[in-house]
């Protein structure tokens, strides 16, 4: 039986509903007066006779309401509607230069009450308390112990001071009759033998599953500094991946999901079916394409699909700051650990990261946010201006030459916080329309002479082509198969797009942590590919029933 929660309906990512909200306002919450009640008790009775106070103290309570119904070749496997709290408490001892903090983000995690008892509650934060107040003590002790051996001192403050903010938006929870949606999955997921436009072969065809999750949490932050926080977020995702062989054994797998942050932003049933049809159809098609043999050099065009799969893999994580290893002079970790600064991308890109921006042409941006899981302010970044590094995206560990958070630091359930983005947004300066980027694929094949490229319609796993067509110089396409992009990398990022277009991709992600791209198609000059080395499979030795 489907536990039972309360119903309202979801919204959009919760913004504070009215400006000089006070501790007052958020005592009239029972979720937040219990955990304001433990968090000046913690201050005032946590220490072990001979150590240190904590100088720092952060509860955040996350309530989780989650909803999923699966189905497998037109049958429901089931649902499950799941409702739980979990509490999370860090403590840092030391002071904001130095502290107990590294780079797993210690803390403890317990199970809080569902109901909005008191004692319950604060139950829960007051263990947590205790064992995080324990492990940070130890762990400050081996730190300083490791400092000692290392000769270059830490390039930045372990935490910065920012200033307390008090917002308290509205409560989430998920909408009435989610379980309409079984009836939803059920017919996606038998379209490959009851849709007549590609049910002649659905012998063929491995797996058919369609997924419909709902997800509404409500998070409570506090610290001993004075910030005090309730937001709420919905994010909702249908999803449907089917999958077969080639004769040659080589496994062809697609997917498709609609996600937004209301039911509303999802596609209509018509809608959905058809886009699960034509994936459908594009297997087949796939079966029967041509491998990819010999090797490629040469241009290649991405679709703003894939373009925004390469930007959330490569310049997403690249733009983050991470705290350097312990004695090391680096500013940050990863990609751009050394581009400060320098160009990282051709000069006619830049990149923002705007956690404000709600919707795109309609479309909603599961990655807005207004307030970040440290408390601080969400803030539009500048990243990369004009092809050249000016910024990264920071939480409340400082690295060096940016001492204060800009709003970046996002957290799983339960998990730490860390600079993640929101709403990547990649921009072309005098982008291009389709049709005069694939003039310009046709124009540089032309020019060296070559009588096919190659074009990139869809990503997978590991940026590898789903989608790859190889075109003439007619401009006519072959959907091919089996191959792999070999050197797609940051240099070639940095030095090998020569076009973009002016048409932005939203990509929503509905990850730990939700996150949006929004990416024009772009142009490589020279990118290799070649037949990617994979076990191809025997088929199975007799037919799936009829």
């Amino acid at each position: 039986m489907l536990a039972q929660i309360p119903q309202t309906a979801a919204l959009q990512p919760t913004r504070p509903e009215a400006e000089n909200q006070t501790r007052q306002d958020a005592e009239k919450d029972p979720v937040l007066r219990a955990m304001l009640a433990e968090m000046d008790r913690s201050r005032a009775d946590i220490v072990l006779n001979g150590f240190a106070r904590p100088y720092f103290i952060e509860y955040r309570l996350e309530d989780i309401e989650d909803y999923k119904t699966k189905a497998d070749f037109g049958a429901m496997l089931g649902d499950a509607l799941r409702h739980q709290r979990l509490a999370r408490v860090t403590v840092r001892v030391g002071d904001y230069k130095t502290d107990s903090s590294t780079a797993r983000g210690e803390g403890d995690v317990e199970l809080a009450a569902l109901d909005n008892d008191p004692r319950a509650l604060r139950a829960a934060f007051w263990q947590a308390t205790d064992q995080a107040y324990k492990q940070a003590l130890a762990i400050f002790a081996r730190k300083q112990a490791a400092l000692k051996q290392v000769e270059t001192p830490p390039q930045a403050d372990d935490f910065s001071r920012e200033k307390p903010l008090i917002s308290l938006s509205s409560p989430v929870h998920l909408p009435q009759k989610l379980s309409a949606w079984t009836e939803r999955v059920e017919s996606a997921s038998g379209l490959y033998r009851n849709d007549s436009a590609v049910s002649a072969h659905q012998l063929d065809v491995q797996y058919s599953t369609a997924l419909f999750h709902a997800r509404a949490v409500t998070t409570y932050l506090i610290t001993s500094e004075g910030t005090i926080v309730r937001k709420g977020q919905t994010t909702f995702d249908e999803s449907f991946a089917a999958g077969t062989q080639a004769a040659d054994g080589m496994h062809l797998d697609r997917s498709y999901g609609s996600i937004g942050d209301n039911l509303t932003d999802l596609d209509s049933q018509t809608v959905f079916d058809k886009h699960a049809e034509t994936l459908i159809a594009s297997l087949i098609q796939l079966r029967a394409a041509p491998l990819v043999e010999e090797e490629y050099h040469g241009p290649v065009m991405l679709s703003a699909d894939a373009a925004a799969d390469v930007m959330a893999a490569m310049v997403a994580p690249a733009v983050a700051a991470y705290r350097p290893d312990l004695g090391t002079a680096a500013r940050t970790k990863g990609a751009y650990a050394t581009s400060y600064h320098t160009r990282v991308l051709p000069d006619f890109l830049s990149v923002v990261d705007d956690p404000g921006l709600q919707s795109w042409q309609g479309r909603s941006l599961i990655g807005s946010y207004a307030v970040d899981d440290e408390g601080v302010l969400a803030q539009k970044v500048n990243l990369i201006t004009d092809g050249r590094l000016e910024n990264y995206l920071i939480g409340r560990e400082p690295v060096k030459d940016f001492s204060q958070s800009n709003g970046h630091g996002r957290a799983p359930t339960a998990g730490f916080a860390q600079p993640v983005i929101g709403v990547l947004e990649v921009k072309a300066k005098d982008g291009l329309s389709d049709s005069a980027m694939r003039q310009k694929l046709a124009a540089m094949a032309s020019d060296r002479g070559l009588k096919n490229v190659y074009a990139v319609d869809t990503m997978g796993p590991e940026l590898a082509p789903r989608l790859l067509y190889r075109v003439s110089a007619d401009g006519s396409r072959q959907l091919v198969r089996g191959a792999v992009l070999d050197d797609l990398d940051q240099r070639a990022l940095r030095s090998g797009i020569v076009a973009a277009g002016n048409d932005l991709f939203v990509a929503n992600y509905d990850l730990a942590i939700p996150q949006t791209v929004l990416a024009p198609a772009l142009l490589f000059d020279d990118i290799t590919i070649r037949r990617a080395n994979e076990k191809n499979d025997k088929l199975p030795y007799y037919p799936p029933p009829d």
